[in-house]
């Protein structure tokens, strides 16, 4: 054991204390071989008396070793400097970009009276395509366009599915909207409708999950002026007070007339140039920003309103989307790759 002692003495660093410690106590080490060979001990008594001298032995070398220890701690203390100083302060996290843009578009659509919903991410059929006039020959309900789950199967609204787009939620607002109202008559709808989205996409601008935000207004006299005036004022809140806006026609199965609407670039101003030469991001002056239109009469129906008496208009754009564009950011896959760095594209 004096050589133990003298071993444990003489050790200069938490290194030399470690190797010791392998040396005695580890798989091989002299202490652990020992106990291993008390079993080749035929005489009880002897192999009882030897036992507890190892474990006695191995009990004063754990803590021998813990005195050096703190010894050589208080050491390293005493040379760096005061132990009382503050520590280096861990950099401060940051809320994730979709979380911060989801908040934004919130308050954005708040000032001008739209409220926030939430619909169930796995959906039947029936609300994620026939509700929105999409048949069963529609190219979207192709399994190699959206996601099947294997769920329990309702006799009324036909298979389960992971949502592939905000719209879903349209037909179940709806008749949310319409409870305990007088048959034929239908409150005001101002929703938006911000979720996950699932679609067989994986590419620099489009992910298997990703978040869409839908706005849905219904009422009477709603009209196009409305629709182009609720985009025009997200538009300028959420990218500058200089981005105007313009509607390109479009088909949609559930609006009907359809747009697709298109932001002026925020890299050249809709000039199309950048120091004199053709911008690289949009190459026309223009960005797309997403679908819109008024909603279709059939999808009214479906939503037990009447189309004769009321209008509305929707539209669906991704929240990555608007990121990317307000930030250039050229891989929407960063957002997702756990990159600590994100920030610098802003």
């Amino acid at each position: 054991m004096d050589t133990i002692s003298s071993q444990i003495a003489a050790a200069q660093s938490a290194a030399d204390l470690e190797e010791l410690k392998i040396a005695y106590l580890g798989k091989n080490g002299k202490f652990t071989l020992a106990l291993s060979a008390l079993k080749s001990i035929g005489d009880m008594q002897k192999r009882k008396l030897e036992g507890q001298r190892l474990n006695q032995q191995k009990q004063d070398f754990l803590a021998q070793f813990e005195a050096r220890s703190l010894a050589l701690l208080e050491r390293s203390d005493s040379v760096v400097g005061d132990s009382t100083l503050p520590g280096i302060t861990p950099e401060i996290g940051a809320v994730h970009p979709i979380t911060e843009t989801i908040a934004q578009i919130t308050e954005i659509f708040s000032k001008v009276g739209f409220y926030r919903v939430n619909y169930p991410e796995i959906e039947y059929e029936f609300f994620s395509f026939d509700s929105l006039n999409m048949p069963a020959s529609h190219p979207a309900r192709d399994e190699f366009e959206s996601f099947a789950v294997n769920g329990p199967k309702s006799e009324e609204y036909g298979k389960m599915v992971l949502s592939p787009h905000t719209s879903s939620g349209q037909v179940r607002e709806m008749w949310r909207r319409k409870k305990g109202l007088p048959a034929g008559t239908q409150a005001p709808v101002r929703m938006i409708n911000i979720a996950r989205c699932f679609r067989r996409n994986w590419d620099i601008t489009h992910t298997p999950m990703f978040h869409q935000f839908e706005g849905l207004c219904i009422d009477q006299g709603i009209g196009i002026s409305h629709l182009k005036g609720a985009i025009s004022h997200f538009v300028k809140e959420y990218f500058g007070y200089d981005v105007k806006i313009r509607l390109r026609p479009y088909h949609f199965q559930f609006t009907e007339p359809s747009f697709e609407i298109d932001t002026t670039c925020t890299i050249c101003h809709g000039t199309q140039l950048v120091n004199g030469e053709k911008c690289r991001v949009c190459k026309s002056g223009w960005l797309e920003l997403g679908g819109a239109g008024m909603v279709h009469s059939n999808v009214l129906k479906a939503g037990k309103v009447d189309p004769q008496k009321y209008s509305g208009w929707a539209f669906g754009f991704g929240v990555e989307r608007v990121y990317m564009m307000k930030y250039q950011l050229n891989d929407i896959r960063r957002l997702y790759s756990g990159e600590l760095n994100i920030y610098q594209t802003r």
